[in-house]
């Protein structure tokens, strides 16, 4: 492992992590901070969290909270000034908040004054006035994977896309595309099983959430909305094998992305990641069910 590879990572999130310090008051930009680190925003999601251990919508809100116990503590600006520049729109809902964070009120804050260390962050990166010229690489637990690089061919797919909360969305999804395929003899030994997830549940509006449920094709077919063709880009992915429950992906993409890419000399393309699921969850235990994330890399 080249050190460079892991400090160049690092040097990318310092950016954005110091920007959003210099910058809380003002209307963040996923696009601005994604742009700081190299990375689509879809994939800026995922990154960072693997990184840092938090998301950056709970980042920001947790820095911003930090900076309103340092202004309760050392200056004379109301609690609703403060709170209202903490990002919450009631005093009440401030309050909540603060109470359950630090174990006390702004107000008992304010009286005793600057006598307490932030609770613990996965990163160790809290609220400053000055320049953070370093974080802990966050250390998720060990994923039970394997990873292995391979060259793919263009893949041709029939997918179906459904928007909404991810469990609901990928049930709707499926049972579309499968009573579309299954009648014409589409769901073969040879057929990939594949979705691809365009966006993180953790850092998107359920509502929002695209889901596509799609199958690899060996024979020309016509389709009607809402089944589409498409096609996966060739070239090399890394893959990670993930033997166990769907609900345990997300701990796999931490570990991706806060602890293999890092290291790994590599970088991704910015084209679909997609999960190809190798049996049958309706006949095989959970803890048996083998998943195949794809990453794309340049």
């Amino acid at each position: 492992m080249k050190l460079d590879t892991k400090n160049t990572y690092a040097a990318r999130m310092l950016k954005v992590l110091n920007h959003i310090q210099r910058n809380l008051d003002e209307q963040l930009n996923l696009e601005c901070l994604a742009g700081l680190a190299h990375f689509s925003v879809s994939h800026f999601h995922r990154v960072f969290k693997g990184m840092l251990g938090e998301t950056i919508m709970d980042h920001l809100r947790r820095i911003r909270l930090e900076r309103a116990y340092a202004r309760l503590a050392h200056t004379s600006d109301t609690v609703t000034e403060i709170g209202f520049a903490a990002g919450y729109d009631s005093l009440e809902a401030f309050c909540r908040v603060f109470r359950k964070t630090f174990g006390l009120s702004p107000t008992e804050c304010r009286k005793q004054g600057w006598t307490m260390l932030f609770p613990e962050a996965p990163s160790g990166v809290h609220y400053s006035t000055g320049e953070i010229v370093e974080f802990i690489l966050n250390e998720t637990g060990a994923a039970y994977m394997n990873v292995r690089i391979e060259t793919l061919p263009d893949i041709r797919i029939a997918s179906v896309r459904q928007t909404g909360p991810y469990m609901e969305s990928a049930e709707r999804a499926w049972k579309i595309l499968c009573g579309w395929g299954a009648p014409k003899g589409l769901f073969t030994p040879r057929t990939m099983i594949i979705g691809i997830s365009h966006d993180d549940p953790q850092a998107t509006p359920p509502e929002e959430i695209r889901y596509d449920a799609a199958i690899s094709l060996e024979v020309d077919i016509a389709v009607e909305p809402p089944v589409t063709l498409g096609a996966l880009p060739g070239g090399e992915y890394a893959i990670f094998t993930h033997q166990g429950p769907y609900e345990g992906l997300e701990e796999v993409y931490k570990t991706i992305m806060g602890q293999w890419l890092p290291t790994s000399e590599r970088e991704f393309r910015d084209t679909p990641w997609f999960e190809v699921y190798r049996n049958d969850p309706s006949t095989t235990p959970p803890a048996q069910l083998i998943t195949d994330i794809h990453i794309p890399l340049k």
